[in-house]
């Protein structure tokens, strides 16, 4: 994405009044510039979207993005560590990066990237974070394309199966989010019917305008949605 593309994202984020704009660390200054004067909080990402660099150049990289002016930052687990069992080592530099995080006033939000993980490492992983005090667990970076048995690749994101299980096994103080595939209004609806708190969507506008067109508003209404399919295989 170019500096301009960038813009009309921060745009929509600004005119929407949306949570967070979720961007890459370099254009914090660019963002800032954009979002002064809203409620629009700036999230960068870091180690993204493999989350295979080293734990010290993760936590160091999180500190300059909150120093920078980010105020929630997301990180990507150590996908490899996590399959292999390596829970010390997870547990590690999840507890160092929020440490740094938390300590200079951000919220950390830890991106499991379900598509590449069985039921007990989401269960083992929603533990760890409750145990870290961790603000967030988050399904997915939309990045995690996994061979499929017809050869592609592709990825599910937020299912509804993973997001249950999550919910399920992350403490009360710990928030939901849903990422990936979330792209219309009943999709919203039904994964905040699961706990979810938080939807990481590219789908903002459409969203947004479906709701209006429902009467949904500021004020607490009644809605009825179609439940998302539980997805099979890449689609």
């Amino acid at each position: 994405m170019t500096d301009t593309d960038i813009i009309t994202g921060l745009k929509i984020a600004k005119d929407h009044k949306v949570a967070t704009a979720c961007i890459k660390p370099y254009l914090l200054p660019l963002a800032k510039k954009e979002l002064a004067g809203t409620d629009v909080l700036i999230c960068p990402v870091i180690g993204f979207p493999h989350g295979n660099s080293t734990t010290k150049i993760k936590v160091q990289e999180a500190i300059a993005a909150v120093d920078a002016g980010g105020q929630e930052i997301d990180m990507v687990v150590n996908i490899g560590k996590v399959l292999g069992g390596d829970w010390q080592y997870v547990t590690q530099e999840i507890d160092e990066i929020n440490c740094a995080v938390v300590s200079r006033g951000a919220i950390l939000k830890v991106i499991f990237e379900n598509d590449y993980l069985q039921a007990e490492h989401i269960v083992k992983l929603c533990e760890i974070c409750t145990q870290l005090a961790v603000s967030f667990v988050k399904t997915s970076t939309g990045y995690g394309f996994v061979k499929q048995p017809d050869g592609s690749y592709n990825y599910l994101g937020a299912t509804v199966k993973d997001l249950k299980l999550m919910r399920a096994h992350s403490g009360p103080n710990v928030q939901i989010k849903a990422a990936g595939g979330v792209r219309t209004l009943d999709d919203l609806l039904h994964v905040m019917s699961l706990g979810v708190s938080r939807i990481g969507a590219t789908a903002t506008i459409a969203i947004l305008d479906a709701a209006k067109q429902r009467g949904i508003g500021s004020e607490p209404t009644t809605v009825t949605f179609k439940p998302m399919q539980e997805k099979v295989g890449g689609y």
